[in-house]
C-alpha cells in the first residue's frame, strides 16, 4: 500500500482528487515563497512564471470526464506535487542563503525550471491528443479489449513523463511486440508515431535502441511509412547508422531498406547525407547489416538523377566488392541488380564498372548455380562498350546462363547475345559457342517476352550460313518459329519469326515443314496486316507448293 506524508499527516493510497487538491493548496505556496527570492533572479522570474500555469493546467485536467478513472492522471499530479515541493524547498534555501554553492544553485534551479516546463507540457498533451481517452480502461473485460487498453497505455506512456518512464514503457512495448506484433501496429496514431521518433535522437542508447526497434517492425509492416516519412525519422535513422550500437544500426538499416522503395525517400536519403553510411555498413558490417544496406542503395540507385552521387561515393568498388566477398547470396544479388540501374544509361559509370573488373566479377557471379536476371542485364548494359576481345569471355557465361538461369535470366542472356551479333565475326563466334539449341528450346517458353528475344537472336544468328544450317538440322525450329507466326496483337515476335523463317526457306525439306504446319494460313493474314517480310515469304512457300504440284504431275 502507498503512503505518502504531508507534514504530520498520512495519506494511505491517495486518490486522484486527493492529489489534485494538495497540489492546488501547494501552488500558491510555492508561488509566494518565490516571490520572496532576492538572488537568481532571472531564473526565478522564469520558474514563477511557470509556476503561474500551473492552476490553469490543473483545472483543464480535472474538467476531463477521465480524469478520475485511470493511472495517467495521478502519476501526472504525483509528478506535479513533487515538482511543487522542490520549488519550496529551494526557495527557502535561497532565502535563507545557505546553499551549497552559487554554481550548484544554478543547476538545480535550471532543473526545477525544465521540470515545471515538462510537467506543463505533460498536462498539455494529455488533454490535446486525446491520450486520457485512448486509454481509458474498457467496461469490457474481454482479454482482447485488454490487450488493446494495455498497448494504448504504453503508447500514451511514450509522449508523456521523464526519459526514465519513457524507457520503462519502451521495454514493455519491446516485450509485447515480440508476442503479439498486430496489436501494437493497429492501436498506433500519427502521434505515437512522432513521439516514437522523437525519441530516436534520446541521450539514451537502451532508449534509442529499444525506439528503433519498433520502428524496424513498423516500417516492415508496410502500414507506417507515410507517418514516419512525415515526421522526420529519415535524419536520426541515417545519424543511427553511424554512432548506433550494433544492433541500433541493423535495425536502421533494414528501416531504410523499406522506407527506400520509394523513390522521394531514396532522393531524400542522399540528401540527408545518408549514402555514406550506408556503403561504410556494405564495407563493414555483419551479414544482415550488409545486405539490408545493399538493398537500400540498389533501390536509390533505381532513381536516375542521384546515379552521379553515389558514384562519387564510391559505390561501383563497393558493390563489385560485395559480388566477390558477399556474405550472404541476397547481398549479391542486390549488388548485381545496383550495377545494372547503376550502367544502365550512364556510359562514364559503365566505363568505371569495367576498370574496376566488373566484367570478370559478374562473370564469376553469373557462373555460379543459378545465375539471375540483374547479373546478366548488367552484362548486357556494358557490352557496347567493351572490346570484341572480351566477348570470348562473355559468351560461355550467356551459354551456361540459358542452360541453368532463371527464365528472366535467360531471357537477358538471349537479348545480350542479340547486341553482340553485330557482324559476322562475332555471330559465328555465337554459334560454335552451343547456344543455338538453347535458343530454339527458348522458342517454346511460357513466357511471351523470353519466345521474342529468342526469335530475335535466331533471325540474327541465321543469316550466317553455319549457324543457318544448324538451326536447319533442328526440326523443332521450324515447328517453333511456324507458331509464332500466330497474327495476334499481342504476339511481338512474329516479325523475327518471319525473318528467322525466310532464312530457313532455301531448304525444301523445311519448306515443307512450314506448310504441313500451317505457316500459308498465318502469312496470309500477316500479310494482310503489312508485317515486313510476310508478303514475300509467303509468295516463296506457295511457289514451292506449285513446283511440287507439278513434279507429281
Amino acid at each position: 500500500m502507498v503512503e505518502e506524508k504531508t507534514g504530520n499527516e498520512t495519506l494511505v493510497d491517495p486518490t486522484v482528487e486527493d492529489l489534485l487538491l494538495q497540489a492546488q493548496e501547494l501552488v500558491p505556496m510555492a508561488l509566494s515563497k518565490a516571490r520572496t527570492v532576492k538572488g537568481f533572479s532571472s531564473r526565478w522570474r522564469v520558474i514563477i512564471s511557470r509556476l503561474e500555469k500551473i492552476p490553469t493546467c490543473l483545472s483543464d485536467l480535472s474538467s476531463h470526464p477521465c480524469f478520475s478513472k485511470h493511472t495517467l492522471c495521478k502519476e501526472q499530479l504525483q509528478a506535479v506535487l513533487e515538482t511543487l515541493k522542490e520549488a519550496i524547498e529551494l526557495a527557502n534555501v535561497c532565502v535563507s542563503e545557505k546553499q551549497e554553492g552559487k554554481l550548484k544553485m544554478q543547476s538545480d534551479l535550471d532543473s526545477l525550471s525544465a521540470k515545471i516546463d515538462l510537467s506543463l507540457k505533460d498536462c498539455g498533451l494529455l488533454m490535446k491528443t486525446g491520450v486520457l481517452g485512448e486509454v481509458t480502461k474498457p467496461l469490457s473485460s474481454s482479454t482482447e479489449d485488454l490487450e488493446t487498453f494495455s498497448v494504448r497505455e504504453l503508447l500514451a506512456r511514450l509522449q508523456i513523463g521523464h526519459l526514465e518512464s519513457k524507457r520503462k514503457a519502451l521495454e514493455q512495448l519491446v516485450e509485447v511486440m515480440k508476442e503479439d506484433e498486430k496489436a501494437v501496429i493497429t492501436a498506433l496514431g500519427r502521434t505515437n508515431v512522432a513521439s516514437l521518433v522523437q525519441l530516436l535522437t534520446a541521450t539514451s542508447p537502451s532508449v534509442r535502441e529499444n525506439t528503433v526497434t519498433v520502428i524496424c517492425s513498423l516500417a516492415e509492416s508496410g502500414g507506417c511509412e507515410n507517418w514516419l516519412i512525415s515526421e522526420n525519422a529519415l535524419p536520426p535513422l541515417i545519424r543511427l547508422l553511424e554512432s548506433g550500437s550494433p544492433v541500433a544500426k541493423e535495425k536502421a538499416v533494414i528501416s531504410l531498406q523499406r522506407m527506400s522503395i520509394s523513390s522521394e525517400t531514396s532522393r531524400s536519403i542522399v540528401g540527408h547525407s545518408g549514402v555514406s553510411p550506408l556503403i561504410e555498413i556494405c564495407k563493414t558490417g555483419d551479414s544482415v547489416s550488409q545486405s539490408a544496406s545493399a538493398c537500400t542503395l540498389k533501390n536509390i540507385s533505381a532513381v536516375p538523377e542521384v546515379r552521379q552521387n553515389l558514384a562519387e561515393e564510391g559505390i561501383v568498388k563497393v558493390m563489385i566488392n560485395i559480388l566477390n566477398c558477399g556474405i550472404l547470396l541476397g547481398s549479391k544479388e542486390y549488388a548485381a541488380e545496383c550495377l545494372q540501374n547503376l550502367t544502365s544509361s550512364n556510359e562514364t559509370l559503365r566505363r568505371s564498372v569495367i576498370s574496376e573488373n566488373g566484367i570478370q566479377t559478374l562473370l564469376a557471379y553469373l557462373d555460379g548455380p543459378l545465375p539471375q536476371e540483374s547479373g546478366v542485364a548488367a552484362i548486357r548494359n556494358l557490352v557496347g562498350s567493351v572490346s570484341v576481345e572480351t566477348y570470348f569471355k562473355i559468351i560461355p557465361s550467356l551459354v551456361h546462363v540459358l542452360k541453368s538461369g532463371s527464365i528472366g535470366a535467360q531471357q537477358a542472356a538471349a537479348s545480350t547475345i542479340c547486341r553482340i551479333a553485330t557482324s559476322n565475326e562475332t555471330k559465328r563466334m555465337i554459334g560454335e559457342s552451343g547456344c543455338i539449341p538453347l535458343l530454339i528450346r527458348m522458342l517454346e517458353a511460357k513466357a511471351s517476352g523470353a519466345r521474342e528475344v529468342a526469335a530475335q537472336a535466331i533471325a540474327s544468328l541465321v543469316t550466317v550460313p553455319r549457324n543457318c544450317r544448324e538451326v536447319k538440322r533442328d526440326e523443332k525450329s521450324v515447328t517453333s518459329l511456324v507458331m509464332l507466326l500466330e497474327p495476334s496483337p499481342s504476339n511481338s515476335a512474329k516479325k523475327y519469326a518471319v525473318s528467322g523463317l525466310a532464312a530457313l526457306c532455301s531448304s525444301r525439306k523445311c519448306k515443307k515443314l512450314m506448310v504441313s504446319h500451317g505457316a500459308v494460313g498465318y502469312l496470309k493474314k500477316l500479310s494482310e496486316l503489312e508485317v515486313p517480310g510476310s508478303k514475300k515469304l509467303l509468295e516463296r512457300i506457295e511457289k514451292g507448293k506449285l513446283r511440287s504440284f507439278f513434279s507429281r504431275k
